[in-house]
């Protein structure tokens, strides 16, 4: 399970009902305070509320086991997609809208988000991140909403198989409404450029 008491949030209690809410998902042996270094660049009308993932991996945590890079069993990746909505329901009456947005195996849990509930976010953030490659009757139901979804990735990402790279770009593209960005000479991070086009597509909170 998501431990509430470990999330990082970018406000104080009393100051985040109202706000619109990021959540943020890391990658692979990453913690709860990585992507908190993304908050300073993202539109200040945003709450980011960071998470830790539920499995220890080497010196962090994991959302699932790995399996082969950027094709995982879809089954604990729905698990753990359970999870997040469990951490969330009590929360999400606080905001008017929420995003999401994650690196890597964190991107992935962002997309899968989606597939479960088409309609209950304002956009999903998948950076160097993949779709879960799987037949997935939920997809008809994504494509009817076409949620707004950014992908970035870097073309020297050696990280995340350059076929899930393609897949991802070609189930956006099939179901959502995407803006994708590939980054020259960028490897599995997250660059400043990047940084830019996803506050830029973020937006003030107001859409």
């Amino acid at each position: 399970m998501i431990d509430s008491d470990l999330v990082q949030w970018t406000r104080d209690p009393s100051e985040r009902p109202g706000t619109p809410l990021i959540v943020a998902m890391h990658g692979v042996g990453s913690n709860e305070r990585d992507l908190l270094g993304l908050a300073p660049a993202l539109p200040p009308a945003w709450t980011v509320a960071s998470l830790r993932a539920p499995l220890e991996w080497g010196p962090g945590y994991s959302w699932y086991p790995l399996g082969t890079p950027g094709s995982p069993a879809p089954g604990p990746v729905d698990d753990a997609v359970a999870e997040v909505l469990d951490w969330l329901d009590p929360v999400a009456a606080d905001h008017p809208r929420i995003g999401l947005l994650g690196f890597s195996q964190g991107g992935s849990m962002a997309l899968q988000l989606l597939r479960a509930r088409p309609s209950g976010f304002a956009f999903a953030v998948s950076l160097s991140g993949f779709v879960v490659p799987v037949s997935d009757s939920r997809d008809e139901a994504v494509a009817a909403v076409r949620p707004r979804v950014f992908l970035g990735h870097g073309d020297l990402d050696p990280v995340i198989p350059a076929e899930a790279t393609a897949r991802t770009q070609a189930w956006a593209a099939a179901h959502t409404d995407v803006t994708d960005r590939e980054y020259a000479g960028l490897p599995h991070a997250v660059s400043a450029a990047e940084l830019a086009d996803v506050a830029a597509f973020v937006g003030d909170g107001a859409r």
